[in-house]
């Protein structure tokens, strides 16, 4: 069980954190929990994070369509 109480800027980082459980070899399941109380820093944290994995996705994945759904305002808000 890994448990995530202090989550970092970079969700690349709680994701490696996250992977160091699965073993090879490894024949356990293996549970990630990731605890935030509601309207803390930590909860703004996890709600930027989620943002940040689906903009990175997006931008990989060249055949989806969302970037070109974006808004004026919210492809400025990516060079803020």
């Amino acid at each position: 069980t890994v448990i995530h109480y202090d989550p970092w800027w970079n969700p690349a980082v709680t994701d490696q954190a996250s992977d160091r459980a699965y073993r090879i070899g490894q024949d356990k399941n293996v549970h990630v929990i990731r605890l935030a109380a509601a309207d803390t820093v930590e909860a703004k944290i996890i709600t930027l994070q989620e943002k940040k994995r689906t903009l990175a996705n997006d931008i990989v994945n060249v055949n989806n369509s969302s970037l070109g759904n974006l808004s004026r305002e919210e492809l400025l808000s990516l060079f803020e």
